[in-house]
């Protein structure tokens, strides 16, 4: 398989931690979904990341999609419950931090991209990305096991934790771990694991860093 984006980017960093956690191989290409569009597009018309190419030549281009195949070709060691409330939870907690990371990515682009950037967005935004790190700090605060359901990580401990980097490289004045430090604490933990440190980029807006394989591209899929 081939993973297709740049670690900075948390949803590229979520399938990548995934792949490591469940052991398969996979080659890397860092491509950017602003200085590599029309390499992208060969593989992606809607020039996005993550892309995953699959062994077969099938491409596959959106988050969701990914990681769903990535749980049916590991089986029982799949990273989400299969059914039932179990299930249900995980995947509202994938779905605040997966949403988080839009509203960070939205915000960011707004501040990037404009002269003078919306100071209706930028507050609605601010105000999206407290709010929905407040209700998983309640859902993680409610949690009596080491990883959000159980023993070992899934799919909710990568998408939070990868969700926490982004929001304390691209918007360090929002991010407070103070005021979540259920989360702060549990990222840290998670942070310390290979399968975590081993697919780490640190974050550099758009345009504003020596290009090497391509500027940053932090596009939601």
């Amino acid at each position: 398989m081939i993973l297709v984006g740049q670690y900075d980017s948390p949803f590229v960093r979520r399938v990548a931690v995934a792949l490591n956690i469940l052991s398969l191989k996979y080659e890397h290409r860092p491509l950017s979904a602003f200085g590599d569009g029309s390499r992208l597009a060969a593989l992606n018309p809607l020039q996005r990341v993550p892309t995953l190419v699959l062994d077969d030549g099938d491409v596959l281009i959106d988050s969701a999609a990914i990681l769903d195949h990535l749980d049916e070709i590991a089986g029982k060691s799949r990273l989400i419950a299969p059914s039932g409330p179990a299930r249900r939870t995980m995947l509202r907690a994938c779905a605040l931090a997966t949403g988080l990371c839009d509203m960070m990515a939205s915000l960011l682009y707004e501040q990037l991209l404009h002269d003078e950037p919306s100071a209706v967005l930028v507050s609605r935004r601010s105000a999206q990305i407290r709010a929905t790190l407040a209700a998983l700090e309640a859902m993680r605060a409610e949690c009596a096991t080491e990883f959000w359901f159980g023993a070992t990580p899934g799919h909710p401990d990568i998408a939070v934790t990868c969700a926490l980097r982004f929001l304390a490289e691209a918007h360090p004045a929002l991010h407070d771990a103070t005021a979540w430090p259920h989360l702060a604490a549990h990222a840290a933990a998670c942070e310390a694991m290979p399968a975590f440190s081993a697919v780490v980029q640190p974050f550099s807006p758009p345009g504003r860093r020596p290009r090497r394989s391509g500027t940053s591209g932090v596009t939601p899929a």
